[in-house]
């Protein structure tokens, strides 16, 4: 099983409507990822998640096409190798 670390900042309506948590519930509910998501200050969320590929990528579509509260304009992702460090997934 291939590991790999996701790192996706996402554009829209996506700070004050609950979006962090609903991602944080998303990675739960998909299982096997550790991680975060943090709002940043020019209104995007940062989301890093490790796990399997397969579950990233599965979380990835979440965020472009899921049913997210707020509006997402668009998803930018870069993928590396994980790095460890994390214990469970936060909402920062």
């Amino acid at each position: 099983m291939e590991r790999a670390r996701l790192t996706a900042w996402v554009r829209g309506q996506v700070q004050g409507v609950g979006f962090r948590w609903f991602t944080r519930a998303c990675a739960l509910r998909i299982g096997g990822l550790v991680g975060f998501a943090l709002n940043l200050g020019d209104g995007r969320v940062q989301v890093v998640a490790e796990g399997a590929r397969a579950d990233c990528e599965e979380l990835l579509e979440w965020l472009r096409t899921g049913d997210t509260p707020g509006r997402v304009d668009g998803v930018t992702e870069i993928w590396d190798e994980p790095r460890g460090g994390y214990d469970g997934f936060a909402i920062r």
